[in-house]
């Protein structure tokens, strides 16, 4: 058709130009077709995958129902024919042979009966293969080697002596938690290594066994390698991603079917690793995954099905409990990957979307001839606010063949004039505004940030310079005095032995002639004084080197002479702050004491400044009493029995260059919101007048600023509060640390 452009354009109704719904109905079937079926895809797979997984875990339930049960039924037979007498416990190596011969039975580790003499015979399997015997004689300074190991023939007879060693039957775990509990239990798992043999990793079951008075004979043991378990764990049919592990309660590996070892094996000693430690990539993030989501095992009583995401990867989770009635209490842990099953599903899907693409296309090839007729004004009035938005506010819209957006154009143009004016005006108005308040914010700025940096230094040096002038002085004051006192009591001491060597002399040759002298004796009662004097002096003098004791604390506390890094004794440093808040921690009327358990390693000396860590030190411990004394306050005095107030003080070798303490207190903890501001500087959640807010940001400056180390906090509620603190041994870089 040919446009005149003076004469009147005919316009078209948009409703009648835009009849082209069914290329959106073609699109929403065939896309609801496809999901539907995706859907119904994965509720079967994750049927089939609940299947799988419940009868792995169901695999492993009833193997570990049949296999650790060998080892009580084998400890049962030989206690019961101890008790019948066909077994002669003083006979060691018949006993040794008896043992032998069941360990070419059953598939155990070791079979062992230690005798409460401190005597025992055993035979074991160390190397997986070869059964040796054991005999195990008394301990003796003479014999401290009394433990002999035995290479046998092919009846079990003793023929060499391959190894001797030291071992401590009646304390070690196997002898000690049987004879504790008087009943077949499980020892806990414990290893042992030698280089020679392979890593020796074991669940030993213990039964005690009496004599017909009741006296214990000794006990009984039997020991399975848990590499065993492992290897069952292996030979299960799970999917080729698929991992099947077995851990205790507290996360630790019992058993996995990975290629990687439940342990390691470090510095001759074995390591036992936890699930979330795992060497292998697909157990360790399972477990790191159910740690989230279940943060205590403990409350696992029956089987949680859970779906997690390692790596970017969907893997379905089964978690089973298994318990046995002799105090083993593991959790079977099955996962398997969502891929194994989801190929099909996702080719149908993609024939799915195919098919959806072709149906579009087909749809948008008929649409193109009317999008024709819209496409363009529409484009050009997109193109026209586009460039308004970018600051073009000269665009203006041409008039079209359709009505509605001809009505829409003239709308625009009129608004796109009324938007040139007000922008202008705007624009004036606005950079004057933005050069001012940007010019005060700078201001208030720099002096907030100069105000809280002031205030922060004057409060920690006033209350340093303060404290530590008057805990100088004290300890100065007193000092002078009880070392006088200190100093006599020992010449004192010398004085009265030699009064009383002449009081004795005397008595010998003129009291029994003189009986005023033996009437005053009796009447001052010369015996009991002379007893009770000497008992005065020792007290006097203790009590003297207590209070010097003291009085050393408070000047190690203080440390007013040393404003440059020494080198210091840390432990020395926390308990001269307890000595200083030994008053906050014993009992009060209204509760009893706070407990302090101390949990000090090996520490290097550390070099630091004393005098400041002193302080992060109390700061931290002030503030845990106080959040004990908080709970207290909710609590009834049944409760506080029950759960007292402790605070756990922890010290370490974090590595080579820094050490870690760690104080922790089982008060009712901090929400995060609190957590997340703690280090923040005139944050404080205490009353008007108890708090400045200042304690932990100096504690967190003195140990990140002046020390380069770390102050962390870790809390969670209804489980206290735990600060770590991590400081350099050396000092690498002192010309960086700024003084106080």
């Amino acid at each position: 058709m040919k446009i005149h452009p003076s004469s009147k354009v005919r316009a078209f109704s948009l409703q009648l130009v835009l009849i082209v719904p069914f290329v959106l109905q073609v699109f929403a079937i065939v896309g609801l077709v496809g999901y539907l079926s995706f859907k119904n895809g994965e509720k079967a797979v994750n049927d089939l995958a609940d299947q799988l997984m419940e009868r792995t875990s169901g695999e492993v339930n009833q193997h570990l129902d049949a296999y650790l049960s060998i080892p009580h039924k084998v400890i049962q037979l030989n206690a019961d024919a101890i008790r019948m007498g066909l077994l002669n416990v003083r006979d060691r190596l018949k006993v040794g042979k008896y043992f032998w011969h069941e360990m070419q039975a059953y598939d155990l580790t070791f079979i062992s009966l230690n005798l409460a003499t401190g005597e025992g015979t055993g035979a074991g399997r160390y190397d997986g293969k070869t059964v040796t015997i054991d005999d195990n004689a008394i301990k003796t300074p003479s014999l401290p080697k009394n433990t002999k190991t035995y290479l046998t023939d092919n009846d079990g007879n003793p023929t060499k002596v391959m190894t001797t060693s030291t071992w401590d039957t009646v304390n070690e775990l196997a002898y000690t938690e049987p004879v504790k509990a008087g009943k077949p239990v499980w020892v806990r798992i414990y290893t042992y290594y030698d280089p020679a043999y392979p890593p020796y990793i074991v669940a030993s079951a213990g039964r005690p066994i009496y004599d017909a008075s009741k006296k214990l004979i000794g006990v009984v043991g039997a020991e399975i390698h848990l590499l065993k378990l492992s290897e069952f764990l292996q030979k299960l049919n799970v999917s080729r991603l698929g991992q099947v592990f077995i851990m205790e309660r507290d996360g630790m590996l019992v058993a996995n079917s990975a290629q990687e070892k439940p342990f390691t094996v470090v510095n001759n000693e074995i390591k036992r690793l936890k699930a979330i430690d795992s060497l292998n990539p697909a157990v360790q993030n399972i477990a790191k995954q159910l740690q989230q989501r279940i943060p205590n095992f403990q409350s696992i009583t029956n089987t949680q099905k859970l779906k997690v995401n390692v790596q970017g990867e969907n893997f379905y989770v089964h978690i089973v409990p298994w318990q046995d009635q002799y105090g083993l209490d593991w959790l079977v842990v099955v996962g398997i990957p969502e891929k194994t099953y989801m190929a099909q599903i996702h080719a149908n899907t993609q024939i799915s979307m195919l098919l959806c693409f072709g149906a579009l296309i087909v749809a948008t090839t008929i649409g193109i001839f009317t999008s024709r007729w819209i496409a363009y004004p529409i484009l050009r009035l997109n193109q026209t606010t586009q460039a308004i938005a970018f600051g073009d506010l000269q665009q203006t819209l041409e008039e079209g063949n359709i009505d509605e957006l001809n009505t829409l154009a003239h709308s625009f143009n009129h608004m796109a004039g009324q938007l040139r004016e007000s922008f202008i005006a705007l624009e004036n108005s606005n950079a004057e505004l933005e050069a001012r308040v940007e010019q005060r914010t700078v201001e208030l700025k720099t002096a907030l940030s100069e105000l809280q940096r002031t205030q922060a230094q004057v409060v920690q040096s006033e209350k340093m310079s303060s404290l530590g002038q008057l805990v100088a002085g004290i300890a100065h004051e007193i000092n002078n005095p009880v070392n006088f006192i200190h100093g006599n009591i020992t010449h004192l001491d010398e004085y009265t032995q030699n009064l009383l060597q002449m009081i004795y002399l005397y008595q010998e040759r003129y009291s029994s002639h003189d009986p005023e002298i033996q009437a005053l004796a009796e009447e001052i009662d010369l015996e009991f004084l002379i007893e009770d004097l000497q008992k005065i002096l020792p007290s006097m003098k203790m009590g003297t080197e207590r209070i010097r004791n003291i009085v050393r604390s408070l000047r190690n506390f203080s440390r007013m002479d040393e404003a440059e890094f020494k080198t210091v004794d840390i432990h020395e440093g926390i308990e001269s702050t307890l000595l200083i808040l030994q008053h906050r921690l014993k009992d009060k009327p209204d509760r009893p004491a706070i407990e302090v358990i101390k949990d000090y390693s090996n520490l290097p000396q550390v070099e630091c400044y004393p005098g400041q860590l002193n302080q992060v030190l109390m700061n931290i411990l002030v503030n845990a009493m106080d959040a004990l004394d908080e709970a207290d306050i909710k609590r009834t005095s049944q409760q506080i029995q029950e759960n007292p107030s402790q605070i756990t003080i922890r010290t370490s070798v974090v590595d080579s260059q820094s050490i870690e303490i760690a104080i922790a207190d089982n008060a009712e903890g901090m929400p995060e919101s609190v957590q997340s501001r703690i280090f923040d500087p005139f944050f404080t959640t205490k009353p008007v007048g108890k708090g400045t807010g200042m304690g932990m940001a100096i504690s967190y400056q003195i140990i990140t600023e002046k020390h380069g180390g770390k102050l962390l906090c870790f809390s969670s509620l209804g489980e206290g509060t735990n600060f770590i603190i991590q400081v350099p041994i050396r000092q690498q870089a002192p010309e960086r640390v700024l003084k106080v």
